[in-house]
């Protein structure tokens, strides 16, 4: 099978359910965004934090996606910048457990990065993410023997404040072979930068992954005239529109599937990342893109079910057996 290699922030999330979003307000965060935090805020919120119950996860959109792939068997790896400390060793040994390979950088300066995901009573996550040595990952830092035996570079949408960063990974990637994905990752980050956004999807993109909110963003337009503008973009786009399912459009073939229904939302935290996960699995086995969604739809209703973004290992065997994967 051929092998993808994820690019992203490598953030260990600390998960919290929230009784009320009146701690939202406090914090002047706006509900279900992404907020990058400054230190004297960070202290703040997990000053909040520690005083209810929570739980700490390794994170990272791609880097989740890469886990949760390398769990139904597909060969990942995973470039990122941790810190020389207890988190970073953490996040490391993460990847290192489901055999995605490791290519981290480690910071001599920054510690590791934390992101604290707030979640709302009605399951809509709030992260606020403290990047530190994430944050410090650069261009100069990128190396074409990364990719080397790599089909696939899957690049965080996160990363998009990195101008230097994303072009030039982008760029190798592109000289390289690889055919480049790209989750847009959060609205209000394609609303500050907007227009480096649509030069990436115009002149690098192959496999676009978004969310209507992220669709409209970046386009201005409902869910299907987004999906048609970005088809005559990228190779293939995906559109997730959560409970409602996602629309699929290759070339001018466009197909539609419905969301798995489960009996409670526990917690969206990656699950638009798992989604990503069972749709690239479907794809790089070959499968229908109808199918492929089906297989994102049936990976992300598990991962809705649980709190953060790491589903248990006997929860893998489940959904390997849905999935009908042999192991």
């Amino acid at each position: 099978m051929e092998r993808i290699l994820g690019l992203g922030n490598a953030l260990t999330d600390v998960c919290v359910t929230l009784k009320d979003d009146s701690i939202l307000k406090k914090l002047g965060l706006p509900k279900g965004g992404m907020t990058h935090i400054s230190d004297e805020l960070f202290v703040e919120v997990i000053g909040l934090i520690r005083k209810m119950d929570y739980s700490v996860t390794p994170g990272g959109s791609v880097a989740n996606a890469c886990r949760a792939m390398a769990h139904l068997g597909m060969p990942t790896g995973f470039v990122g910048k941790i810190g020389d400390d207890e988190f970073g060793r953490f996040y490391a040994d993460s990847l290192a457990k489901v055999g995605t390979e490791n290519l981290m950088i480690i910071s001599d300066t920054y510690p590791s990065g934390v992101c604290s995901a707030l979640i709302s009573s009605d399951g809509e996550r709030t992260f606020a993410d403290h990047m530190a040595a994430s944050l410090d990952l650069k261009a100069e830092d990128l190396t074409p023997e990364m990719m080397k035996g790599y089909q696939y570079l899957y690049i965080e949408g996160y990363l998009v404040q990195n101008h230097a960063l994303i072009q030039r990974s982008a760029e190798m990637a592109k000289d390289m072979g690889l055919k480049v994905v790209m989750d847009l990752a959060s609205y209000n980050v394609i609303l500050q930068d907007k227009e480096f956004c649509r030069f990436l999807v115009d002149e690098f993109v192959d496999i676009l992954f978004a969310n209507e909110e992220e669709a409209h963003a970046l386009t201005g337009k409902k869910p299907e005239e987004a999906l048609q503008e970005l088809a005559e973009k990228v190779e293939l786009v995906i559109v997730k529109m959560g409970a409602k399912g996602a629309l699929v459009q290759q070339g001018t073939t466009r197909v539609q599937a419905d969301a798995v229904k489960v009996e409670q939302v526990v917690d969206t935290t990656g699950a638009g990342d798992h989604f990503s996960a069972g749709f690239l699995y479907g794809l790089l086995k070959g499968m229908p893109l109808k199918r492929c969604a089906e297989l994102g739809s049936m990976v992300a209703a598990e991962a809705i079910q649980v709190i953060g973004a790491l589903l248990p290992d006997n929860k893998w065997e489940e959904v390997k057996m849905k999935l009908r994967i042999e192991h």
